[in-house]
């Protein structure tokens, strides 16, 4: 399998399980608090991660104690990251947060260009163009409602772009690190330092007076914590920072989706959506611009001095 198959598979499971973890954040915030969920999401990956590392390779918990300065930076950086985004889900709506958090990924594109020098063909850019596009129709709703909305639902907006920004600057010292060490080293670093970060401010009373689907549910946002990062730290090895970007802006589509039906099947226990065919034309128009960023040049591949075989 070619890196750019790799890569573009990664980056899919990514935006596939971040589709779906905006829905899951916004239950959850029903019965606990903002940074109890975060430090749990963080705490199930680092331990799963772990007991893998020491089984598989234990030279590798050594990061934990002598990190580099870069992953230090993006530890920061993912931290505020899932804080921010928290934040703005439960101060908006999944959909909202997750039109604005893409700021992130358009970011990260932005910086393929400017930092890592990376070039795009004349398909690749209109493909990009498309997307873009695509995203302004996809949310045109959602940015009217901004410009509209009340100091609540403007405060969530802001920090989700506070924490989209966050997410750029552990993008991009990810994409420098993974080059030289293995992504579930790197891994292990920045899902057990917000775990420890966070510890202060965590609350663990309500959660321990939850049933088994609530316990069911934060595994679950601890498990796509793990999977989501452990693909995206894959992409970024294996194909351009602006090709994941692409391949991220799916993800909303998904969130609207999954949305659209619990608003048709008139569900109680999330704030339903609204659509219009502007919304449908956008989605469309995103998928389109995707497939023409990530699809193969007819020139031979070839393989980057940095990707070594799996």
């Amino acid at each position: 399998m070619s890196n750019q198959t790799k890569g573009v598979i990664y980056a899919a499971i990514t935006a596939f399980f971040w589709g779906f973890l905006a829905i899951a954040l916004k239950v959850a915030v029903r019965k606990v608090d903002p940074h109890t969920i975060v430090w749990f999401r963080f705490l199930v990956a680092f331990v799963f991660l772990l007991g893998w590392q020491l089984y598989k390779n234990p030279s590798s918990l050594k990061i934990l104690i002598k990190p580099p300065w870069l992953l230090i930076v993006a530890a920061v950086g993912l931290s505020w990251n899932y804080l921010g985004f928290m934040l703005g889900i439960h101060y908006t709506t999944p959909s909202n947060a997750q039109l604005f958090i893409q700021f992130g990924p358009m970011m990260l594109a932005l910086s393929g260009f400017l930092i890592f020098k990376e070039r795009l063909s004349k398909m690749q850019l209109a493909g990009f163009l498309v997307a873009l596009l695509g995203f302004a129709f996809f949310y045109s709703d959602q940015l009217r409602a901004f410009f509209a909305g009340k100091d609540q639902y403007n405060m969530g907006v802001l920090l989700t772009l506070s924490g989209a920004l966050a997410w750029t600057v552990y993008a991009v010292t990810q994409k420098k690190l993974v080059t030289k060490y293995p992504a579930p080293m790197l891994n292990l670093f920045l899902f057990g330092f917000p775990t420890l970060i966070y510890l202060p401010v965590v609350d663990l009373e309500p959660v321990f007076e939850l049933n088994w689907a609530w316990w069911l549910l934060l595994i679950f946002l601890g498990f796509n914590t793990l999977i989501a990062y452990s693909s995206l730290a894959q992409a970024l090895r294996f194909i351009e920072a602006n090709k994941v970007s692409v391949i991220l802006f799916v993800n909303p589509i998904i969130t609207f989706i999954t949305m659209g039906i619990l608003t048709y099947l008139s569900v109680d226990w999330i704030p339903h959506e609204r659509f219009s065919a502007m919304t449908i034309l956008g989605a469309s128009l995103v998928i389109a611009g995707a497939v023409l960023v990530v699809k193969k040049s007819k020139k031979k591949e070839v393989s980057s001095p940095n990707a070594s075989p799996e």
